[in-house]
């Protein structure tokens, strides 16, 4: 299957360096570049790619408010988004995520992770650039001041163990191989927690584990 990919970025060469570096890959291809947020918002409306990859500072709209259009909080039919930026803000990374974001990348993380976090949105999955992991994730462990939902049901033993693995970074492919089950076992348990803790997506499944202190720092 062919990953259909919309690149926005304001910058000429950074937006054309990126598509070339995606369209190389054998199983995706670039469908639309847009030089602004409200050009990128009008473009994926059109073309529903299969991954957004949007960066942060762009004039009209930024990455975070086109992030919220495509992928926030009652949207019906959300498109996995990756954000990339130069900048490494904690307030960038937490917004992007919050809004909907399937990943988080800084642009000199290289061509190798690029690849990897549009694989990872188009699956489902989410990818957060290494070295901003560590930081997100303690500040995901951080005391709230509220009490977290409760899942509308109680989690299977199973579905802790694949919500404690995915909390972790783990792929789909690696939880399957470390529990000894089948990719399709581990999406459907993955759509069972989602539907039961009311996440929209791994990041999401990641920041409910750590306010659960079911992961602790």
């Amino acid at each position: 299957m062919t990953i259909r990919v919309l690149v926005a970025d304001d910058q000429d060469l950074v937006r054309t360096g990126l598509a070339m570096i995606l369209d190389a890959q054998p199983d995706i291809e670039v469908v639309g570049q847009a030089a602004d947020g409200v050009e990128a918002v009008e473009f994926a409306r059109r073309l529903r790619p299969d991954v957004c990859l949007l960066d942060i500072r762009m004039p009209g709209l930024d990455g975070i408010a086109v992030t919220r259009e495509l992928a926030g909080p009652g949207v019906p039919d959300p498109l996995p988004i990756v954000v990339i930026t130069t900048f490494d803000l904690d307030e960038y990374v937490y917004g992007a995520l919050k809004a909907g974001a399937r990943g988080f990348l800084l642009k000199d993380a290289g061509s190798d992770l690029l690849v990897q976090a549009i694989h990872a949105a188009a699956n489902g999955d989410a990818l957060i650039a290494p070295n901003i992991t560590a930081r997100l994730l303690a500040a995901f462990a951080e005391p709230t001041g509220h009490t977290p939902a409760q899942p509308t049901d109680p989690l299977t033993p199973r579905e802790e163990e694949v919500l404690l693995a995915a909390s972790r970074g783990r792929t789909n492919a690696e939880i399957a191989a470390d529990l000894h089950i089948s990719l399709s076992t581990v999406k459907t348990h993955l759509t069972a927690v989602m539907a039961k803790i009311g996440a929209r997506n791994r990041v999401e499944i990641a920041m409910w584990a750590y306010d659960t202190a079911r992961i602790k720092r």
